[in-house]
């Protein structure tokens, strides 16, 4: 190997490596706990706060203000589309009408595309319809696919949140004291579930009563998990029994409930590995194994010939 081919291959090597990391250390430094809450705090400061229908969100402009006025007080005064938008981690009415706005100009763009890369009369007019109702379904998928997501963050989470609030009150700590700490504790491995708890915190210095608090945090999530905690509280603040034991007893439940989950996804890696065999490796074995003996049977047979 040449000297000018080995520096140009080492000079290669670290622009690349050097371009890797820089995107990397970007990456971590931007989703790091420290930065993304002097954002949060930040861009609460600069902007006026608008109490809405989950608590107090940055206000939107003056044309927005005025549609802000619509946004209901309560969780069960909001829309169905709010609703999915809070569980998907969106609160407020921006993101309401940015996805009506998607579902608008999605199936337009598409439609666009398609006639623009379409031949013939027939050929344009369906591949303009599934344009459309593709551009139609797919905010609605990708909300959808957002939503799965933050219900799996939030209810896999759940059980350490419970070890947290059980020890911040065995400590000493009020349940208020307790739901702020675990949302700082939790801000890096459960993003979702430190919002929501952050959530229930500004509420209840707003003046809700920490159970109607809590069953909006039910509300919002739709996670089975956080309903069932909800009905706990609820039953523990009515008969007056310890809420720690009661968290202790729902805290074991949720961490067995989890590890089956696990189980179960484990479980099924067999059934979704036969897919894969059969598109992937099963043809490559066939070429490798059988494919020597064809070629030496057509040879034979030209020779015959």
């Amino acid at each position: 190997m040449s000297l000018e081919l080995a520096l140009t291959l080492a000079a290669v090597f670290l622009t690349v490596g050097l371009v890797s990391g820089s995107i990397v250390s970007f990456a971590f430094s931007r989703n790091a706990a420290g930065p993304r809450r002097l954002r949060r705090f930040a861009h609460v400061a600069t902007g006026t706060l608008v109490k809405g229908a989950e608590g107090l969100t940055p206000s939107l402009g003056p044309a927005m203000q005025r549609l802000a006025m619509f946004i209901p007080k309560s969780p069960k005064e909001m829309s169905r589309l709010q609703k999915r938008m809070a569980q998907a981690g969106y609160h407020g009415l921006a993101p309401a009408l940015v996805f009506t706005a998607c579902e608008l100009i999605t199936p337009v763009c598409l439609v666009g595309v398609a006639l623009l890369f379409s031949h013939g009369a027939a050929e344009r007019i369906i591949l303009a319809v599934l344009a459309g109702i593709l551009g139609y379904v797919l905010p609605d998928l990708v909300l959808g696919r957002l939503v799965a997501r933050r219900k799996k963050i939030i209810q896999n989470g759940l059980p350490d949140a419970l070890d947290l609030f059980i020890v911040c009150l065995e400590s000493g700590s009020s349940l208020d004291q307790a739901i702020l700490k675990t949302s700082q504790d939790l801000d890096v491995p459960y993003p979702p579930l430190a919002d929501e708890l952050r959530m229930i915190t500004t509420e209840i210095r707003a003046g809700k009563p920490r159970l109607e608090a809590f069953k909006n945090f039910a509300t919002r999530t739709a996670v089975d998990d956080v309903r069932a905690l909800v009905g706990m509280l609820v039953q523990a603040d009515r008969f007056g029994t310890s809420i720690a034991l009661a968290l202790r007893t729902h805290a074991d439940t949720s961490r067995v409930k989890r590890r089956q989950r696990a189980e179960e996804r484990a479980q099924k890696i067999g059934v979704k590995l036969v897919f894969p065999l059969a598109f992937c490796l099963f043809p490559a074995f066939y070429v490798v194994t059988l494919g020597p003996a064809i070629v030496t049977a057509l040879h034979f047979a030209e020779q015959i010939r």
